[in-house]
């Protein structure tokens, strides 16, 4: 086992184990057992990975290297991984966090699960999330509390907080998660891995719903890939992408190459301000660095623009198309809009999505905080509009930070997640790289880029 013995396997991406697998210098089963030791061993204070199916999964390894017997090769062919609780992995629960779902098992996987099996991956089991992924936590009645791995009084971030947490913590090379609200981004920030919400529509959601629902796809909500390197994000999205069989029918996806090769050619636009959510001191410090880096280096670097649309009012576009979306199949809110009015919130969305393209005839990519704070305590107060969280000194409006995931989201941009440095306390530092309408390629090679520096 000439990998594992030369190698911190913990520390592994999924395409070079992928490649080792290939050349035969490790078998899939010993990716497997040493996967299955290190969750055994770290799992119990972190709580990430909730859900585990080590005897299909090791069935599945067995199988994987039969195949690389016979000369087969796929992306993931060996490789272990696991993802996030809210997909359909058949014969498993999917509960969504939540108790009155705890005996509902799914009959098939969700096609993005079906493509990531069919591209060889062995899936370990499912990561925790909040109640019906709604929180930037990953507690709930069924399967209890994620901590951070690298603070386990603090929260990894959600709805995708078990997913992060099994990639910071070791576990896996690489996860599944889902991002309507930041589910992807803000915890990858708070645990200093990688994440990609891609553009919206480009990975078919099925089997990504509560149970027993099958219908479109929620408005804003996407799925994508997490991982500890952008190289490992563009192996996913490869295999995820492109429209589902019926729709194959007629069109498939042909995403553009990286607008550019070289960091020094990119036009970057950083944006560290929010006229409705504040940012940490520490945040735009080193946004600042950055920058300032940036600015050496070659890329040309702008701190502001009059292209931009207005945050404030694209929020408020966001908000209603969320709140509507993520209220369906609850009780009315009090401010359920119409059927007239929720199409006049689409044609909101769609002037941002125009001023945005018209920002990226001047930009290539946007820099941004995931959100305006690291990875915060612990909270037990239920209720959103009851929250607070501690900046720079200061308690501030937790609900207002939506603002900073909102950016990507209302106008269906990719965003890939990565870290740029730390705080202090050594908390993760996450920024989120903004692009184009189906540019996903140039947000993760630019992200790619900083990670080579």
């Amino acid at each position: 086992m000439t990998l594992a013995d030369t190698q911190d396997l913990s520390k592994a991406g999924a395409g070079d184990l992928a490649a080792a697998l290939a050349r035969r210098e490790v078998s899939a089963v010993e990716l497997f057992e040493a996967a299955v030791e290190r969750i055994e061993r770290l799992d119990g204070p972190i709580n990430a990975v909730v859900v585990r199916d080590f005897d299909r999964a090791h069935g599945a390894a067995k199988a994987a290297d039969a195949a690389l017997a016979r000369g087969e090769r796929q992306p993931l062919l060996g490789v272990p991984m696991t993802v996030k609780e809210a997909f359909n992995v058949a014969g498993l629960p999917t509960t969504w966090g939540s108790l009155s779902n705890r005996d509902w098992v799914a009959p098939a996987d969700a096609v993005g699960v079906a493509r990531l099996k069919a591209a060889g991956a062995v899936i370990l089991g499912k990561t925790n999330v909040p109640p019906f992924l709604a929180d930037w936590q990953s507690a709930n009645p069924v399967y209890g509390r994620t901590n951070n791995p690298l603070d386990l009084t603090r929260s990894p971030g959600g709805s995708s907080g078990g997913s992060a947490a099994a990639l910071a913590a070791g576990m896996v090379p690489l996860e599944f998660g889902s991002d309507i609200g930041g589910s992807i981004r803000v915890p990858s920030a708070f645990c200093g891995v990688y994440g990609h919400k891609p553009s919206y529509g480009l990975i078919p959601t099925r089997g990504h719903a509560p149970p027993g629902i099958d219908g479109v796809s929620p408005a804003l909500g996407v799925v994508g890939p997490m991982a500890r390197s952008a190289a490992d994000l563009a192996l996913a999205l490869d295999i995820l992408a492109g429209p589902e069989t019926d729709e194959a029918v007629g069109y498939g996806v042909h995403l553009p190459a990286p607008r550019h090769a070289r960091l020094a050619d990119y036009r970057v636009l950083m944006l560290d301000e929010h006229p409705l959510a504040p940012v940490d001191s520490e945040i735009r410090g080193a946004l600042d660095r950055l920058a300032r880096d940036l600015e050496t280096e070659g890329p040309t670097v702008a701190r502001s623009s009059d292209l931009l649309p207005d945050l404030a009012a694209a929020h408020g576009a966001y908000v209603t198309l969320l709140m509507t979306t993520v209220s369906r199949g609850g009780p009315p809110p009090p401010n359920l809009i119409s059927a007239h009015g929720w199409m006049d919130a689409l044609d909101a969305q769609l002037a941002v999505r125009r001023r945005w393209a018209a920002l990226f005839e001047a930009f290539d990519v946007v820099i941004a905080p995931v959100l305006g704070v690291v990875a915060f305590p612990h909270i037990e107060e239920g209720e959103w509009g009851k929250r607070t969280l501690t900046l720079d000194g200061a308690q501030v409006s937790f609900g207002d930070q939506l603002a900073w995931p909102g950016l990507a989201t209302l106008p269906n941009l990719p965003a890939t997640a990565m870290p740029i440095g730390t705080t202090a306390g050594g908390l993760p530092i996450g920024v989120q790289i903004i692009g184009p309408y189906l540019e996903d390629r140039t947000t993760i090679s630019f992200a790619g880029l900083l990670e080579r520096r």
